[in-house]
């Protein structure tokens, strides 16, 4: 197997971008979710939260050498700037805090002219710290997965940039990756040991450049699939990296 594409979401909740290899490290990829959005409450935005305007068609661009990001928005306009760090703040991801510090500059205030809603940007101290699992910091999903979901669905391409995944891989069985659970695999230069399925959520069901719902994954895959203990409709695996190292689209894919 080899890996067939690489995305990440330098802004946690905005579009994936992707890349032609990534160093994976202790805490997962560096450009993959170092910021994220606030809203009026302190609470991370994500595709689920209620804004005037999704998201998912804001496309960032982070250079982590340079510290410097800029996010173009899908009416053509864009704000750019070196980042520089305010206020700390602690934002709670489904079951810890992670500290982080706002984000001063013109991005909260386009973010809120877009959204229709007041919005902060936050980088957290800690890379890899936004990440939805604590030992998740690698997502991986066949190619041939995508597949049998869109055979399943009656649809030519279900777009697999929906499950918002770090690594994609391709060459085996549809959800072969579902073999890999407890097992390292090599990933390129790196080792990942995977832990678990991901249990999907209504983000998927959603288009991912306008945000709006075009396909009921969760019924589709509830339906070939079934589900993991009492509602658990899973699709992809997590696991962390074991065995740091640079990852290429190309690169062979092995399980150990």
């Amino acid at each position: 197997m080899v890996v067939s594409w690489l995305s990440v979401a330098p802004v946690k909740g905005l579009a994936l971008v992707r890349r032609d290899e990534l160093t994976l490290e202790p805490h997962g990829a560096l450009e993959n979710r170092r910021f994220h959005v606030l809203d009026e409450r302190g609470r991370f935005v994500n595709g689920l939260t209620k804004l005037e305007r999704p998201l998912f068609g804001v496309v960032p661009e982070w250079d982590s050498d340079a510290d410097t990001l800029r996010l173009l928005f899908p009416h053509g306009g864009a704000v750019e700037g070196r980042v520089e760090l305010g206020e700390p703040v602690s934002t709670w991801f489904y079951d810890r805090a992670a500290p982080g510090r706002i984000v001063e500059g013109p991005w909260a205030e386009a973010l809120t002219s877009f959204a229709g809603r007041a919005l902060r940007l936050v980088r957290t101290d800690d890379p890899g710290a936004a990440v939805d699992r604590r030992n998740g910091a690698v997502s991986i999903v066949s190619d041939e997965s995508v597949d049998e979901l869109a055979r399943h669905a009656g649809v030519d391409e279900p777009d697999a940039r929906r499950f918002r995944m770090l690594i994609g891989v391709a060459g085996g069985e549809p959800h072969v990756e579902d073999t890999w659970i407890g097992r390292d695999v090599a990933v390129g230069e790196a080792v990942v040991r995977v832990h678990e399925q991901v249990a999907r959520c209504a983000i998927t069901t959603k288009n991912p450049d306008t945000g709006e719902r075009d396909l009921d994954t969760l019924r589709v895959i509830k339906g070939y699939r079934g589900v993991r203990g009492k509602n658990h409709v899973d699709f992809g695996v997590y696991g962390e990296v074991v065995g740091p190292g640079r990852v290429r689209v190309g690169d062979s894919v092995e399980a150990r």
